[in-house]
């Protein structure tokens, strides 16, 4: 693969005002949208065929029109966009706030346009401090040049949670609750308190209606996604599908880490190759050292090292049982033990369920309990192998997000495509390996990921606290249990 710097969303170096970012043609796709109208720029964003880059891939066309079509008469809609990045593995949409806030803020105030939004709200987290000062003194800028002129524009910082990401449990945080994801309606009434609600109940629940009689509906994007959708409105579907596939056109922000060379985040266009993208953004494998499989994050199945060949695209990553994800891909070799890996995703899930769902939290628990005697000690038993099988098949029973899921998936992934991992441990044929530290990347430093150190003793009740209290998140907040 030839090593051509893209640089369609992510600047090669940091934007540092709004009058560089407008001399490199910023400002036009917000132009654009205004003179199409709400209906010609859903029509351009479908045209693109734009997905979703936080992780899901949903067609960001489809999502926009949704919300335009239940438009209420009474309340004003909200576009919020998530740049809470904890997905271990991942640092693109950070990244890219440190290059350039002006494209994301752009990318926003063009979906309130196309959604009749009045508000846009841009969530971080507390801990992101560079992120936010950017955002911040770009947000004044936006405002001060007429950017925003009738849309409420702000940054707010919400808990350091890995739960905060998700959507729901983002729309929580902003009524002023706990990131605790919430069964809800597909639209859900905003980001407004409700009063009247009990410190247990969800926010904001009520369905909108088309045709404008219910209450009015939030869009959430990604950080990535609002700065491709302003690049779209300046430079044209077409010009977006010259790259990528026809099912993933584009480009993307791919983060490489782990047993690499060194560490980075890159643009890519869709459909490179994960091998492609482990050579130029991680430098390839270690010297003398062979690459044996990548997570992407901790989201998907673990992916062998015979199928790198694979094009980074939804629905090539799909067919091979794993996924694209945030493009965030945690690379190993063999000089670490991939027993030990997951033990370490496994911690990292059951660590940061909220305990709304029994076995999310519960059978978790037992899974990295287990995970991490087989991989760190001489004391485990072929009755862990049987927790660990038995418990993944039910720890997303009555799952209400996807993080119960993923951690189904990342287990059996181990369990199935290298069957022999676990029982190399367990009949002494590997040496003691503790559980790898998987947590979230805080920085990138001369070519190396910074992991968030604290993840290591925070505990299952989100303390860190020498013991763990034995409660759950949601018993700790007051917010009670969910049905075992």
């Amino acid at each position: 693969m030839a090593d051509t710097q893209l640089s369609r969303v992510l600047p090669l170096e940091p934007i540092a005002t709004l009058a560089d970012y407008e001399s490199a043609g910023g400002g036009c796709g917000l132009e654009a949208a205004r003179r199409l109208g709400p209906v010609g720029t859903i029509e351009e964003i479908e045209a693109s065929g734009l997905r979703g880059r936080g992780g899901g891939g949903f067609p960001t066309g489809t999502k926009w029109r949704t919300i335009a079509e239940h438009t209420s008469t009474a309340e004003h809609t909200t576009v919020v966009i998530n740049g809470a990045e904890g997905e271990p593995g991942s640092f693109k949409d950070r990244t890219l706030l440190r290059r350039s806030p002006y494209g994301v803020i752009e990318g926003a105030l063009i979906a309130a346009e196309a959604t009749a939004a009045d508000r846009v709200v841009i969530a971080v987290k507390e801990t992101f401090t560079v992120e936010r000062e950017r955002l911040e003194a770009a947000v004044a800028e936006v405002v001060a040049a007429g950017w925003a002129d009738g849309v409420s524009l702000e940054v707010v910082a919400g808990p350091s949670a890995y739960l905060y990401g998700e959507e729901t449990a983002l729309l929580e945080v902003l009524d002023g609750r706990p990131p605790f994801p919430r069964i809800a309606p597909p639209f859900r009434h905003g980001v407004e308190e409700t009063p009247s609600l009990s410190p247990g109940e969800a926010a904001g629940t009520d369905m909108t209606q088309e045709g404008g009689s219910g209450a009015a509906p939030t869009l959430v994007n990604n950080v990535e996604t609002a700065a491709h959708a302003a690049a779209i409105l300046a430079q044209g579907a077409q010009w977006f599908r010259e790259m990528g596939t026809a099912g993933s056109p584009g480009t993307f922000l791919c983060t490489i880490s782990g047993d690499t060379v060194r560490h980075g985040v890159r643009e890519l266009a869709m459909g490179t190759t994960l091998g492609d993208a482990i050579d130029v953004v991680g430098g390839g494998h270690r010297k003398g050292r062979r690459l044996i499989a990548a997570l992407s994050g901790v989201a998907n199945a673990l992916v062998p090292q015979q199928l790198f060949d694979t094009p980074l695209t939804y629905e090539a990553m799909s067919a091979i049982g794993s996924g694209m994800g945030a493009a965030g891909f945690l690379v190993v070799d063999d000089a670490s033990d991939l027993t030990s890996v997951v033990a370490g995703v496994s911690r990292f899930l059951a660590v940061e369920s909220c305990g709304q769902c029994t076995p999310c939290k519960v059978d978790g628990l037992a899974i990295s309990e287990s995970l991490a005697r087989i991989a760190g000690s001489n004391a485990a038993e072929e009755s862990d192998l049987e927790v660990v099988t038995r418990r993944s098949s039910t720890v997303s029973n009555g799952a209400r997000c996807y993080l119960g899921i993923q951690h189904e998936t990342v287990v059996r992934s181990l369990l199935e495509v290298f069957p022999d991992a676990i029982p190399a441990h367990l009949d002494g044929r590997l040496p003691v390996a503790p559980p790898t530290l998987v947590a979230p990347i805080i920085d990138i430093v001369d070519g190396r990921a910074v992991l968030d150190r604290t993840q290591a003793d925070k505990q299952p009740d989100w303390t860190h606290d020498a013991t763990d209290s034995g409660k759950t998140p949601v018993e700790r907040f007051g917010y009670g249990t969910a049905p075992a």
